[in-house]
């Protein structure tokens, strides 16, 4: 985990010209804090969860991880996940293969990634359905 600092973010569609989807938006996360973004529809939520992923290009403004900008680091590079709206899951796959896909992905041993199965699973009350398929 890492702390989350946005620094007067801005979001416009419409090639920088268009209405804001956020506007100057500052923010921190500390590390390993439980953090809940809560607003009517179209307020720019799911826009500002997409900025911090690295899936939206910010406009304006900063974002920084322990410190260290990332407004040019790619999404991958980031290291950091998104729950979606809409269930983004493997509906042929188990809830445990669903939570370690992304670990399997990286190449992390087996161990680690039955460690973090079972510590996310507990951290979310659902380690009683690991093994059911998600629908």
């Amino acid at each position: 985990m890492a702390e989350i600092i946005l620094d007067h973010v801005s979001k416009r569609y419409g090639k920088g010209h268009g209405p804001f989807a956020v506007k100057d938006l500052s923010l921190g996360i500390r590390d390993r804090e439980f953090m809940v973004l809560l607003g009517p529809s179209g307020c720019g939520k799911t826009t500002t969860l997409r900025m911090i992923a690295g899936l939206e290009e910010i406009n304006g403004g900063h974002i920084y991880f322990d410190d260290k900008p990332v407004n040019d680091l790619p999404t991958q590079a980031r290291d950091i996940a998104m729950a979606f709206e809409n269930y983004a899951l493997y509906p042929t796959m188990e809830v445990k293969d669903n939570i370690a896909f992304p670990l399997k992905i990286r190449r992390w041993p087996q161990a680690r990634i039955d460690e973090k199965v079972a510590w996310v699973s507990k951290a979310v009350q659902i380690a009683d359905i690991l093994h059911r398929r998600p629908f």
